[in-house]
C-alpha cells in the first residue's frame, strides 16, 4: 500500500537546514519515492500554520519508506535537519483506489 511521509519545518538555523537540503536529492533519489511537495509557501486555508515548509514524500509501501529514513545515507544528511529546523512529520497510508 502506497504510504506518504508528511513534514512540516519550522527553521531555526537556516544554513543547517540548506546545507541538508543541498544533499536531499542525491540521497532520495537512491530509492523507490517520489518527491510530491516542497513548498516553503503553502497558502493557509483554515487556522493557523506557524511552520515555513511543507514536505510530501510518496513510497510503495511503508517497508520502503523506513528504508529511506533509516539509511546511513539520509541519517548522516539529517543531522543538518535536526541542527536546521523543528520538524513535525507523519507516516500515513494511502487509500486503496481514489475516491
Amino acid at each position: 500500500m502506497t504510504v506518504y511521509v508528511i513534514a512540516q519545518v519550522k527553521f531555526t538555523r537556516e544554513e543547517c537546514y540548506r546545507r541538508y537540503q543541498s544533499r536531499f536529492a542525491d540521497v532520495f533519489k537512491q530509492f523507490t519515492a517520489r518527491l510530491l511537495v516542497a513548498d516553503e509557501k503553502p497558502k493557509v486555508l483554515d487556522g493557523e500554520w506557524t511552520r515555513d515548509k511543507v514536505v510530501v514524500m510518496q513510497f510503495p509501501d511503508e517497508p520502503e519508506a523506513m528504508r529511506f529514513l533509516d539509511s546511513p545515507a539520509y541519517q548522516e544528511i539529517s543531522n543538518d535537519r535536526i541542527a536546521g529546523a523543528e520538524v513535525l512529520s507523519l507516516l500515513v497510508k494511502g487509500l486503496p483506489s481514489p475516491l
